[in-house]
């Protein structure tokens, strides 16, 4: 992985912006729109007579080369079966591209709205696009990126924020108690369950999905962002579109899941993987918002982070994981 500059990153602005776009000989019209994301820079960008694009700068020594192209070529697999990801432009043969210190991908421009969970027929779309998806990404592994398990989301989130500091003084007993405790049980029941890795998205929650309701009827959904596409379980790409109380979240299970199933076989066990996967997530969250606290985005969009108050939330939050691993999980019958 080349050793790229964070403050080049940090410092990015409109000007090399359209410079970098203008390198691979597209001409921008000047209207530039900053999109919502934290961890890389992506950014609306005109074009002189064609439709806007998105670019997405990468953040500095993140990811390789080979892993970004290993993420782009996943999307441009999807789409050659149809399936809606959205992938990088290819250019000249290339995804991915460089200027002075920068990588950079660009996109078409893709409008749509958050899917409605509440609707049965987009919950069975999602369903039956998931299931592809993992038919698809089952069939071999990645070679340049990461595994989602205990030691990358857990031990090491864990980790950072116990030996940088970022946990009170007068907290860090109660943090370490629940953590290790919480991980020992993370671990104990991914041994248990032992689940199949495929290739996953990885992020899969609602706003990783814009449902494009121009057309008639329910409409269809783009799946974007796969950013942060690894190996992992299965119902790491389906859990988190699930809400509300017991019999709710069951029910749109049943929904997903059958959906689901017409594409791919689905192993009822992982089931049991979802609160310790949602404990991961929150370690994951927490030590990522620490990794980036020197980014000053970051201080500006999240100031409630590495407050006393922050940390105790964390803490109670970590506790509340504890009972819920213990409950039975959810049933698709």
């Amino acid at each position: 992985m080349q050793n790229e500059s964070t403050s080049s990153f940090y410092d990015l602005g409109p000007e090399q912006v359209l410079q970098a776009i203008e390198s691979i000989g597209y001409h921008c019209n000047g209207q530039q729109m900053a999109l919502n994301s934290y961890e890389n820079r992506v950014y609306m960008v005109g074009i002189e007579d064609e439709p806007s694009l998105v670019v997405k700068f990468y953040r500095p020594n993140r990811w390789s080369d080979a892993a970004i192209h290993e993420e782009h070529q996943f999307t441009l697999e999807l789409t050659d079966f149809d399936i809606p990801a959205v992938p990088p432009l290819i250019i000249e043969g290339d995804t991915l591209f460089h200027f002075g210190e920068h990588r950079f991908s660009l996109y078409p421009l893709k409008a749509g709205r958050a899917p409605d969970l509440e609707s049965e027929e987009q919950l069975q779309q999602l369903g039956r696009y998931i299931g592809r998806i993992h038919a698809l990404g089952a069939t071999r592994d990645f070679e340049h990126r990461p595994t989602l398990d205990v030691h990358t989301f857990g031990d090491a989130s864990y980790e950072f924020v116990i030996e940088n500091g970022f946990i009170p003084l007068e907290l860090e007993a109660a943090y370490e108690a629940v953590a290790e405790e919480l991980l020992d049980t993370v671990e104990s029941r991914f041994e248990s369950i032992d689940p199949q890795l495929i290739r996953l998205h990885g992020d899969g929650h609602q706003g990783n999905i814009l449902w494009d309701v121009s057309g008639h009827g329910a409409g269809n959904p783009y799946i974007i962002d796969f950013d942060d596409a690894r190996m992992g379980p299965a119902v790491q790409d389906l859990w988190m579109f699930l809400s509300g109380e017991q019999d709710q979240m069951n029910s749109a299970l049943d929904i997903l899941l059958t959906a689901y199933s017409q594409f791919c076989d689905f192993d009822c066990r992982e089931l049991s993987l979802i609160e310790p996967l949602r404990t991961l997530r929150i370690m994951h969250h927490a030590a990522w918002l620490a990794r980036r606290w020197d980014d000053p985005a970051f201080k500006y969009a999240f100031p409630w982070f590495n407050t006393q108050n922050y940390w105790e939330q964390h803490i109670l939050m970590l506790k509340e994981q504890v009972g819920a691993m213990q409950e039975p999980p959810l049933q698709w019958l």
